[in-house]
């Protein structure tokens, strides 16, 4: 199973005898700094949004100039200066064989499980995500890094195979949804002729489409040469893609986890399986099929190992704009975009690595993968432990399916002992010992494959039933409904439904991740059994199981060691307390007075417009009501007034007006926030009540008397 017990014959070829040594072809030693320059400025832009330092406005702002100008500017100079004398077109070929492959696997695929409702528009854009890749402002970076010094013609094949994507594929994809508009009876997609034209119109106006053909065009009629006139400006929009896209790329994966749900989850997985697995492999493959002929063996290994990286490449997030377009599975591909971006990182460099090293002694490389054991199974214990107090602490353990989780998590647990064990037993002279700690070791490890499975198939069942997950193990006990509050008790509904949502997403998620380790070890299992040669790929393939099998623990400390009510709430507040304290002392007057401005605005100019548009009568008890409003409606209401440009304007104005005790929350148990909670506006006499929270210079304004 791509682990410990692996027999020497691994590392070398079948006949006994090791492959000849081969030059590296990339110069891996520049892939870190570039991954971390690159993932960098990602993280600056998420940042930014998260922060609300660049509101959602502002970035579709920035989006338009990389899409439409800077883009557009870059494609035109290189495919000006491409030369396509030095194009190896078997390697075209090949990327775009794979492309097409997967693009007709995943549409094929998603057309016979979809639901009829809505399966031409899935297989539409589940194709294009599987398919199109973040070529310029993630790829190239990192091609120019790795080949720059030894293959500075490779760095031309991203111009080069982008275009395939978005010339044929996406057409496609964009056909298909389409047909689906047609099939749901919009009146302006009744003729098939409609269709076509629509489609050819957005291909036409893509922008990006336009300068490639115009840069062809321009290819042979400037000689393969940029006027003088024209290169500083083209230079300019040019240069200024890469940070631009990265930035924007951050910004964009604002929120985008959020929107997952326990019915994207299957769906997500395969996806970031069909993109960041099949597609390399698949890449690899067909080069090695369609470039024999090669000059060299050892040209024909580099192009083969530059499609797989290629392949890895995530996916780019101009999906998500033709997803928001169709208004069709926009948190699947959003969500997907996000985790296949910082998936991909890991996987290229650790490709990038086993494929430069000279090929090495057997002895050396399964020393390697068993300090990789070692290491893995000591950082995935402390994680465990953890995460078994946390289960104990927050008294979950007895509940279903927590109950099953419990159970995993001592299986993983055991099997990183009987792995630490196992490297110091396998030195020692003891037989009987040895049996043991193989015998704890492998029954751990697969007893880590069966119950994913049980909890799998009993959260699938419970979720169907509607049957809430916080229910104790062979009895089921009812909440106490006394509370003489009926929007309480509609809330307190409200956030169980979302924490049962929660956590069966976060159970599926753990077991398809499970799953997903299982079935990379039997595919090294028949790798080995069908390939003579297995390759170095197959040893990235073994360092994955390894990790896979013993890194189990990282997977359940990542979605059950942080507990909400346990660790993270509390934590929470107290930075909060800690923040706004520190922030009261360096801006308290200034924070005080901005507070008073936006009231005072909100209540002179806005109020009443905004108690017609969204406060409600609601029953509160059996004989009395109230009028209330949900905090949810009022962002919403806040960004249509033109409040604020944003959901994180808009959640700030609230904060404010409940600061200021404009509003409050109907048990004073909340703080503003952007969901179905429910507040009130106050009178003058509870508005006055704030002066122990603004100060008293707040409270003297004619504001709160």
């Amino acid at each position: 199973m791509g682990d410990l017990s692996v027999n020497n014959s691994i590392f070398s070829s079948r006949d006994g005898s090791d492959p000849p040594s081969v030059p590296p072809c990339m110069s891996v030693d520049k892939l870190l700094p570039a991954l971390l320059e690159c993932f960098g400025i990602i993280l600056c832009g998420y940042v930014a949004g998260r922060t609300n330092i660049i509101p959602a406005t502002q970035a579709k702002g920035l989006g338009s100039f990389v899409s439409k100008f800077a883009l557009p500017a870059l494609l035109f100079k290189n495919m000006v200066l491409l030369d396509f004398g030095d194009v190896i077109w078997p390697f075209f070929f090949s990327i775009l064989v794979a492309k097409v492959t997967v693009f007709f696997f995943v549409c094929v695929l998603t057309l016979l499980v979809a639901d009829r409702e809505s399966r031409f528009s899935k297989a539409g854009l589940f194709s294009i995500f599987a398919t199109q890749s973040n070529d310029f402002a993630l790829g190239f970076p990192i091609v120019e890094a790795l080949y720059r010094n030894t293959h500075p013609e490779y760095l031309q094949y991203i111009y080069l195979v982008a275009p395939v994507s978005l010339m044929v594929l996406n057409p496609l994809g964009f056909a298909l949804c389409e047909v689906q508009k047609r099939r749901t009876g919009e009146p302006q997609q009744q003729r098939k002729l409609r269709v076509l034209g629509s489609v050819l119109l957005q291909v036409v106006k893509n922008p990006i489409v336009f300068m490639v053909v115009i840069g062809v065009i321009s290819h042979f009629l400037l000689g393969q040469k940029i006027p003088s006139f024209m290169e500083e400006f083209l230079d300019g929009l040019a240069n200024s893609f890469g940070g631009a896209a990265l930035f924007y790329l951050g910004l964009t994966m604002v929120g985008q986890l959020k929107k997952l749900t326990r019915s994207t989850v299957v769906a997500l997985i395969l996806l970031i399986t069909a993109k960041l697995l099949v597609m390399p492999l698949i890449c690899r493959g067909m080069v090695e099929v369609l470039d024999r002929g090669s000059r060299s063996s050892m040209n024909h290994t580099s192009l083969s190992n530059y499609a797989f990286l290629y392949g890895v490449f995530p996916t780019a997030p101009s999906v998500a704009i033709y997803a928001s377009h169709y208004n069709m599975e926009l948190e699947v591909v959003t969500s997907g975009m996000v985790i296949g971006t910082f998936l991909s990182a890991p996987i290229m460099y650790v490709s990038a690595w086993l494929l430069t090293i000279p090929w090495m002694d057997s002895d050396p490389l399964a020393s390697a993968l068993q300090h990789v054991s070692f290491n893995i199974s000591i950082i995935s214990l402390l994680a465990l432990v953890w995460s078994v107090a946390v289960m104990l602490l927050s008294r979950k353990f007895h509940r279903i399916p927590h109950i099953f989780t419990i159970n995993l998590f001592v299986a993983q647990l055991l099997a990183c002992v009987g792995m630490i064990a196992w490297i110091f037993m396998a030195e020692q002279d003891n037989f009987l010992g040895q049996v043991l700690t193989f015998t704890l070791l492998y029954g751990s490890l697969y007893s880590t494959f069966i119950w994913p499975g049980e909890s799998f198939e009993f959260v699938c069942s419970i979720t169907s039933d509607s049957t809430p997950l916080n229910t104790t193990w062979s009895t089921q006990h009812q909440q106490c409904a006394s509370t003489s509050c009926l929007l309480v008790e509609e809330e307190q509904k409200e956030t169980d439904r979302q924490n049962t949502d929660i956590q069966s997403t976060r159970h599926v998620l753990v077991c398809l991740l499970l799953t997903v380790s299982l079935l990379a070890n039997l595919s090294s299992c028949l790798w080995w059994l069908f390939n003579k040669d297995p390759g170095r790929l197959y040893l990235e393939l073994q360092f994955f199981c390894v990790v896979a099998n013993f890194g189990q623990g990282l997977i359940s400390f990542a979605f059950f060691g942080l507990d909400k009510h346990l660790i993270i709430s509390p934590f929470k507040k107290r930075l909060v307390s800690l923040w706004q304290g520190w922030g009261h002392e360096v801006t308290g007057s200034a924070a005080s007075e901005e507070i008073r401005l936006t009231c005072t605005q909100f209540l002179t100019y806005h109020k009443e417009q905004c108690v017609r548009d969204i406060v409600h009568k609601k029953r509160c008890g059996e004989r009395s009501t109230t009028e209330t409003f949900l905090g949810s409606d009022l962002v919403r209401w806040l960004q249509s007034v033109g409040l604020s440009s944003g959901p994180g304007d808009a959640l700030a104005y609230g904060s404010r007006l409940l600061e200021g005790g404009v509003i409050q929350h109907i048990t004073l148990q909340h703080s503003f926030q952007d969901q179905a909670l429910h507040y009130r506006f106050t009178n003058n006499k509870q508005r006055s009540n704030t002066k122990d929270k603004m100060g008293q210079n707040a409270v003297t304004s004619p504001l709160f008397l």
